[in-house]
């Protein structure tokens, strides 16, 4: 009797499993509208953060490579800062050059970050400018004129996402959207094949699919005058 019990409980045991396991591949337990919920998915392994409190300040890292502007000057002036306005003490990444035209692009790229599916983010602080205020995150990058934008415009009040080839900006969704002028945000995008998600402090905005560029590398990214510094930059790669 005891072990038509125990066979019993295990076929019991077994359905539950059966049914748990349903439920979470149908997303049922993993709603979409939960930020973070794609971590699930993520391997702890794959996931790489960058605080940079470690580098020297003054410098720029090796393993960083400042773009190019057409007319062959460096994308702006990248550097490690000492400041009390990071959001995690005491260093930020911060591009400093305040100075250039509206089709002025300066981006970073970061080395050894080659990837597909990712989940990444990055909090940027808008520290001054006039023809733009604000910041942006890169991602499946080819070079410094080929990639993917995710760019929050203060001046705009705008979030979009675009699909940059050959240094020309091409739409590929925006919102109108309040950004607030002061304080730490954070801009996020998780991609899987061609299907972008765009989320700005922990609110998914908008979905997109696009199928321009499948790998590259992530970056940070500012226009025209703005003086913006990034901080506590995640990556992870997804399944």
């Amino acid at each position: 009797m005891r072990r038509h019990l125990t066979m019993a409980s295990s076929v019991r045991l077994g359905i539950l499993a059966g049914s748990l396991m349903t439920m979470i591949c149908s997303g049922a337990l993993w709603p979409d509208n939960v930020p973070g919920a794609e971590d699930a998915e993520s391997d702890p392994h794959h996931q790489r953060q960058w605080t940079f409190d470690s580098s020297s300040p003054g410098m720029l890292p090796g393993s960083y490579t400042v773009g190019t502007l057409f007319d062959g000057r460096p994308a702006g002036e990248w550097k490690i800062l000492i400041t009390d306005r990071a959001k995690s003490a005491s260093q930020v990444l911060a591009q400093l050059q305040a100075k250039g035209t509206d089709q002025t692009h300066k981006v970073l790229l970061f080395e050894g970050t080659e990837s597909t599916n990712i989940d990444v983010e990055v909090s940027y602080l808008a520290v001054a400018g006039k023809a733009d205020f604000g910041g942006g995150l890169l991602w499946r990058a080819k070079d410094d004129r080929n990639y993917y934008l995710l760019r929050a415009s203060l001046v705009e009040q705008k979030v979009r996402v675009y699909r940059v080839v050959n240094g020309v900006q091409q739409v590929v969704k925006q919102i109108d959207r309040p950004l607030p002028a002061t304080g730490w945000h954070k801009l996020r995008i998780v991609q899987r094949g061609c299907e972008i998600k765009a989320i700005f402090d922990e609110t998914v905005l908008f979905r997109a699919c696009d199928t321009a560029y499948t790998s590259g590398r992530i970056g940070l990214w500012t226009k025209a005058d703005a003086v913006t510094y990034f901080d506590d930059l995640t990556l992870k790669l997804l399944d």
